[in-house]
């Protein structure tokens, strides 16, 4: 399996190696050793979340509060879909930061993204699935979301495709807003947050 640390700090892109035949093929997208090797500690599945979306699909930008936030491993089962971390640490040295990856059934690409960090995707493609490996479970009062439109971000929604956003992410602060009433996490808490995850590994 290949992986890179993407340009946000604590995120990272997996490729797993595909083995086809004549029955279809075979690929593992998540492997722990890899996975170990890269972040440094074990990922704690609490959750699998699964979606099926319509082209033009936008969910996020979600996050939660942090510690002990939501670590994120997300793959692309059927379709395509393009997945954005944001860095939304206050104080991070990439603060206010994205990277993107496009991610499809054909390469079977993964992304991970540390707590604290924001995360949207949009489908590419009509009836597109995605799963994702979540370290802690759904707590409503602790989840939050920041508009995936603001324009200040700027993130790269390809220009061809209208995206299609629930009520509740239409509505959600700019980043800024979000800064301003104190809602983001702190990179320092986030930091030593990682830190604990590696020590319980020794």
């Amino acid at each position: 399996m290949d992986v890179r640390e993407l340009s946000v700090r604590d995120s990272y892109e997996f490729v797993p190696r595909i083995f086809p035949d004549q029955r279809g093929f075979f690929s593992a997208p998540y492997q722990e050793s890899a996975f170990v090797e890269a972040v440094g500690h074990r990922l704690s599945v609490a959750q699998t979340n699964n979606t099926v979306s319509r082209r033009g699909t936008v969910r996020g930008i979600h996050f939660k509060d942090t510690p002990p936030g939501q670590g994120k491993y997300v793959y692309c089962a059927r379709g395509a879909l393009l997945d954005i971390v944001v860095d939304i640490r206050v104080g991070s040295p990439t603060f206010g930061q994205w990277d993107a990856v496009r991610l499809d059934d054909t390469s079977l690409r993964c992304v991970y993204l540390a707590e604290g960090l924001g995360h949207a995707v949009m489908a590419l493609e009509d009836d597109t699935v995605m799963t994702y490996l979540c370290s802690t479970g759904y707590e409503p009062a602790t989840e939050h979301g920041i508009n995936p439109l603001d324009p200040e971000l700027g993130l790269p929604w390809p220009s061809d495709v209208e995206p299609v956003l629930s009520d509740k992410d239409a509505a959600a602060p700019t980043l800024a807003q979000s800064l301003d009433t104190g809602l983001l996490p702190r990179y320092d808490d986030c930091v030593a947050h990682y830190e604990r995850l590696r020590k319980a590994e020794n």
